[in-house]
């Protein structure tokens, strides 16, 4: 394994579970902390950002241009994780297990897609 992705690994992994331990405490009553939910959640968003910038550089590949297509697989990407996030509130929050089954279902199916639209097929 290369040092570059070693470390993105590493990074990468701290951001995920930083951003995923904000959603919880911002997102379940029980822990009352919504206010620091939030700080971790941006926390692990901004630690997600440099470990991507940061893999760029050590790979010595340039930063993704922010043109009309990148514009559009980013709000693409935005809403299948979204509708995934929101299959999930309907099974564990509101007590719709078939309803969130499916439409978390849907989502994730479009985040499969997001590869193809990606990479392309070849």
């Amino acid at each position: 394994m290369k040092k570059s992705n070693f470390v993105a690994l590493v990074m990468g992994t701290v951001s995920g579970v930083l951003f995923a331990l904000g959603m919880c405490m911002a997102l379940l009553p029980e822990w009352n902390a919504f206010t620091e939910g939030v700080i971790f959640g941006c926390i692990g968003l901004v630690l997600g950002l440099v470990t991507f910038i940061t893999w760029c550089r050590m790979e010595k590949k340039p930063l993704p241009r922010l043109n009309g297509k990148n514009t559009l697989r980013i709000l693409y990407a935005i809403l299948a994780t979204l509708i995934f996030g929101i299959g999930m509130c309907m099974c564990l929050v509101w007590h719709q297990i078939i309803w969130g089954t499916l439409v978390g279902l849907i989502g994730i199916v479009m985040l499969i897609f997001l590869i193809p639209i990606v990479k392309g097929i070849k």
